[in-house]
């Protein structure tokens, strides 16, 4: 545990020398990267200690804090996620390096990597905590922290009104959190995780309301659908590099505590299992049908954040199905999938982040329609972000395919193992998990074609170039990441092999099969990387022996085609729009033609959160009125406040005396 309390010891000396060297640039990165580098170094080190081992790291000390113990422990589902908290948050460090470049010259960054800082440790705490308590204020740490660093562009509004809706919606996950952790103290007379034994023994009623709790707290943070209506604002309000951290670990915290709950609780019940499933499989359609809708490149990429918890959330509720009706391998199948997801989506999530940043920083605009003709321009960020594309669709042979396969598995696997409705239950899953794949192809198709191919739409897409090396590197890195998951994903299952087997105790012996099933998957992964890579050189060899000759393409009739009659992200999304349900589809506006030669013809398409717009703003509306009429409460009358404090004391004098008497 020294290594660990080293790298938290080192986070917060970096956080309070960046805010001193708030001046002077240079010494601000020098010293926020070293110190996220070196923390990341030492966390990394200690979860590859414990998932190796395998072994748990445990170190306690004494709090004032009434209740409130300083006590870690690294057990193998902490190390799992404490790894990917050791990878993503020093790249994007260092790619902050370049993208922050123009900001140092106007701006203090001694704040924000203060806040980048204080980021980091509250997410090492959050995961390592093992009293409540402590969690607690970890997880305030990281909401306030990642809150600031949202709105980094506070000079705009929809970036200021993106923050507070975050911070809003995290608070009230707060709430439920908290009210999680006072049940389950007075079911176990203790705070510390150490003394939470008897919630495995509590009665079915008490189970349910913690579960219950757990999820709907813990599924704001992760977007867990319908409760992600923060995400898809704040992801793109946030610099490039906050936005890869977001979406690639912070969101997952919230995993971690529904997972951590799990091991807590009795083993959850078959409805528990077909509820997870259900809101997953939700979250993944809605979230892949909404990516399809957005024209801005960081939101299509944030609604496939809600994507792809959504794939994440299958696996644990198929996991949870398969476990109740004792279907082991199933629940091996998925479990493993789940957790394989995690790791990969932090992956390939953080790189095609860090590339919408590249866009971002050449163009100076998120807007498809106002990019194209960038591949050429862009050559080595924008194969990068082909690569993070194709991993996110989860084709062959890169990380998303390995995981989604598993998922695949398993369900094919509960299908045959069941009978009647639940049978056709798992069948209905299996395909639409099918359509969610389909839809993902079409999505980054999009994406690729219209910020990447064709021509240049705005002066700023014509004058852009390639990113630099400090901001290359990182998406190199995690792409090299994406790419040994997909080719060898029988060695990620061994690493994670662990905490597969603290979620499902009886995973060992179905853990070699699965192993047998991911080599052959790495093994025709490699035989198509090696096609591919002898095409490749076979049509560049033909094309430099043939003649080339230069003529323009058939432009529909007009003598000059221009980048305007290229597809735009609304076109190229009208071909399938239409198939989507009433709610989801865009509005659409236009202005046709009035003659045989119009000056102008406009068509705009635009896409709303529908959860937020028609279920979430008319209820707290509808509340506001209510609370409205309250107001004769607040006088402003100072002995009117001391009355209801005479009250409310009165009343809880009078609570624990008859509490007291066993009234």
């Amino acid at each position: 545990m020294s290594l660990l309390l080293a790298a938290l010891v080192i986070l917060a000396a970096g956080a309070l020398l960046s805010l001193i060297a708030g001046r002077h640039p240079r010494l601000v990165l020098a010293t926020g990267i070293t110190s996220v580098i070196s923390a990341s170094f030492l966390n990394a080190a200690t979860a590859l200690l414990v998932l190796t081992g395998p072994k748990t790291l445990t170190y306690s000390s004494g709090w004032l804090v009434p209740g409130g113990e300083f006590v870690l422990k690294v057990d193998p589902l902490a190390a799992f996620f404490l790894l990917a908290i050791s990878i993503l948050p020093p790249l994007a460090a260092i790619y902050a390096s370049s993208y922050l470049k123009e900001d140092a010259k106007t701006r203090n960054l001694g704040a924000h990597f203060f806040l980048y800082c204080l980021l980091l440790a509250a997410l090492t705490l959050v995961v390592t905590a093992a009293n409540a308590l402590l969690f607690i204020a970890a997880w305030e740490i990281m909401t306030i922290s990642s809150f600031f660093l949202v709105s980094y562009d506070h000079h705009h509004t929809e970036v200021r009104q993106a923050a507070w809706l975050y911070l809003l919606v995290a608070h009230f996950g707060l709430l439920l959190i908290l009210a999680f952790f006072l049940l389950a103290g007075s079911q176990c007379g203790s705070l510390n995780f150490a003394d939470f034994a008897p919630l495995g023994k509590v009665t079915p009623t008490i189970s349910t309301i913690l579960f219950l709790l757990a999820l709907l707290g813990f599924g704001v943070k992760a977007g867990l659908f319908p409760f992600f209506i923060w995400l898809p604002d704040a992801h793109p309000a946030a610099p490039s590099h906050v936005s890869a951290v977001m979406s690639g670990i912070v969101v997952k915290t919230g995993i971690y505590g529904i997972l951590r709950v799990m091991t807590l609780l009795p083993p959850l019940s078959t409805l528990w299992g077909v509820i997870i499933l259900t809101l997953g499989l939700f979250g993944a359609l809605y979230g892949i049908a909404m990516a399809m809708l957005q024209k801005d490149f960081k939101r299509c990429l944030a609604y496939s954040t809600v994507e792809n918890v959504g794939i994440i959330f299958m696996g644990i509720g198929l996991g949870v199905l398969a476990a109740a009706q004792q279907l082991q391998v199933v629940a091996t199948l998925a479990f493993a999938g789940a957790l394989l997801h995690i790791w990969n989506h932090t992956l390939f999530k953080g790189l095609l982040f860090l590339g919408a940043g590249t866009l971002l920083h050449a163009t100076g605009t998120r807007n498809l329609d106002h990019m194209g003709g960038l591949l050429r321009r862009m050559p080595q960020a924008g194969l990068l972000i082909i690569g993070g594309s194709v991993a996110l669709a989860a084709l062959p042979p890169l990380n998303g395919f390995a995981s989604e396969w598993l998922i695949y598995l398993g369900l094919l696997h509960a299908g045959t193992a069941m009978s009647g409705v639940s049978a056709l239950g798992i069948g209905m899953v299996l395909a639409l998990f099918g359509v969610v794949g389909t839809l993902a192809v079409v999505t980054f198709t999009r994406l690729i074609g219209i910020a990447l191919l064709g021509e240049a739409r705005s002066p700023q897409a014509a004058q852009a170039h390639d990113a630099t090396a400090a901001m290359l590197w990182p998406m190199r890195l995690l792409f090299l990441g994406c790419l040994i998951i997909g080719l060898l994903p029988q060695l990620a299952l061994h690493l994670l092999a662990p905490t597969l087997t603290q979620l499902t105790p009886t995973a060992a012996p179905e853990l070699l099969a699965i192993c047998a099933q991911l080599g052959q998957i790495g093994l025709w992964g490699m035989i198509l990387c090696t096609a591919l890579i002898i095409v490749a050189l076979l049509l560049a060899a033909l094309q430099r022996r043939r003649p080339t000759t230069s003529a323009a393409t058939w432009g529909c009739a007009f003598p000059r085609p221009t980048a305007q009659m290229a597809y735009t992200a609304e076109s190229y999304s009208g071909l399938i729009h239409h198939l989507l349900p009433q709610a989801l589809q865009p509005e659409i506006s236009t202005k046709r033609p009035r003659s045989f030669f119009p000056a102008t013809v406009q068509f705009f398409q635009h896409s709303q959160e529908v959860i937020l717009l028609r279920c979430y703003q008319p209820l707290f509306s509808c509340l506001a009125e209510r609370c409205v009429r309250l107001r004769w409460l607040q006088q402003g009358k100072q002995h009117l406040y001391l009355l209801y404090i005479f009250i409310c004391c009165a009343g809880l004098m009078l609570w624990s005396i008859l509490a007291s008497k066993g009234l």
